[in-house]
């Protein structure tokens, strides 16, 4: 299974775009077959959507462009443009019928020539456990029940494309969807592996050259391999955990890659269709901190802000424990070390992985003016409050033409003159080195 390493987002659009109001996917799109893609590494502008709030949660409304500074990596940016964006009434955009001959996305009769809100729940089963989905089908089934109105339009997808509603007013289809969710888990190592190495521990030791991480690898080898001797056989030894890590490293990236390459084909599907257009991503989060994977989530915040698509995210986790399960210790652990795995060690690499892999779905939100609810186990409050859209979105426009091409991710930071307000926005971007994707 493998990712071809070109993106161009133009060409996976239709395979993953919604037909009709009447009509499924045409193409169900199995993310373990190659996905053409073009990665553009030009960057001369980037948007970023800001949320401000006053002390009580209210959305404050009335800033202007002056009110704004913007620091990237703690220097001041000018921002070249400047837009205020509602919420709370029908914007004018394309006609039914001009959605539907530029991009395939065709809404129901009933939708032409009025205003709309289409709501695109996204469940991300490559990632969702059994236990958790089991939890966000029934509070997204509660939610489709009770919190979307009448005139609202919605679907339930996934990122594997094996689930897709289709754009519809249904109920009764979408909770169909919704029970015929199954875990994908398209690029899962097998739990019997040893070493066993996760996507984190292994850019530790590919990337990030960390001795610690190598190792604890090297330690579960010889746990595994009774035959080897430490004295003799190190070299095999730490061939065998180099190999196993590359494997995972490989794996992560195109599962990465291929979810990137899902939520942005749904999200150029929906750039066309009238009214307001919100996708709620329901995921416990994955791992994205590879350059290659950073850039395409710097062009996937640019689309969807473009497009006027805002991406919220549910964390399908609720309250989690980052405490290693019996069944998720590899064979041998010691909690010092020793001839397996050190329990710390993996502990420490699995808190961490756990954290990044949230952080990932808050940047999406803030870096399209969507929410992010987390740490909580009321699933069907969280779903509810995500159909909800921030009032007001400002949307500073950044010239960054000038910016290095050095492979660097730039911190964002926005502050707005008047005291005692909170702000939501973009986090940063990232400027990939030219020549550097994969061919």
């Amino acid at each position: 299974m493998s990712v071809n390493a070109r993106l161009a987002w133009v060409p996976i659009l239709f395979s993953f775009g919604f037909l009709s109001n009447t009509h499924s996917l045409a193409q169900q799109t199995d993310p373990s077959q190659s996905i053409p893609y073009k990665i553009e590494s030009n960057v001369d502008r980037v948007l970023v959507p800001v949320v401000v709030r006053d002390k009580q949660g209210h959305v404050v409304s009335d800033l202007k462009q002056e009110d704004f500074q913007v620091f990237d990596n703690d220097k001041p940016r000018s921002v070249s443009a400047f837009q205020v964006e509602k919420h709370d009434g029908a914007e004018s955009l394309p006609s039914a019928e001009k959605a539907r001959s530029d991009t395939g996305v065709a809404p129901s009769a009933q939708a032409s020539g009025q205003a709309q809100r289409f709501v695109v729940f996204l469940f991300d089963d490559m990632h969702l456990s059994n236990e958790d989905l089991a939890h966000v089908q029934k509070a997204g089934a509660k939610v489709l029940a009770e919190a979307l109105t009448e005139t609202d339009i919605a679907a339930v997808i996934s990122t594997s494309g094996k689930t897709n509603s289709g754009l519809t007013r249904d109920r009764a289809r979408l909770q169909e969807a919704i029970k015929d969710l199954r875990p994908h888990s398209v690029y899962r190592n097998d739990s019997a592996e040893c070493p066993k190495i996760d996507y984190y521990q292994a850019d530790q030791i590919e990337n990030k050259h960390d001795e610690p991480a190598l190792q604890d690898a090297v330690r579960q080898v010889y746990n595994c391999s009774p035959g080897l001797n430490p004295k003799y056989d190190s070299g095999v030894a730490e061939r065998t955990a180099d190999s196993a890590a590359m494997r995972v490293l490989n794996m992560g990236r195109q599962d990465v890659l291929a979810t990137y390459v899902a939520i942005g084909g749904y999200v150029g599907a929906m750039a066309a269709l009238p009214g307001q257009r919100m996708m709620i991503l329901v995921s416990p989060g994955f791992l994205s901190f590879e350059p290659e994977a950073l850039t395409v989530e710097s062009r996937l915040m640019d689309m969807a802000a473009r497009a006027n698509v805002t991406i919220s995210a549910l964390d399908a986790r609720g309250l989690y424990t980052t405490e290693l399960s019996a069944s998720e210790r590899s064979p041998g652990f010691t909690t010092a070390g020793g001839a397996g795995g050190s329990l710390q060690l993996q502990g420490d690499y699995r808190r961490n992985g756990m954290t990044q892999a949230e952080n990932v779905m808050a940047e999406l939100a803030d870096g399209t003016g969507g929410n992010f609810f987390h740490n909580s186990n009321d699933l069907y409050a969280g779903f509810k409050s995500l159909t909800v859209l921030p009032e007001c979105v400002y949307m500073l426009e950044l010239p960054v033409g000038d910016v290095k091409p050095n492979g660097s991710l730039h911190r964002l930071r926005v502050k707005v003159d008047r005291e005692g307000v909170q702000l939501q926005a973009r986090r940063g971007y990232f400027v990939p080195k030219p020549g550097k994707q994969k061919k």
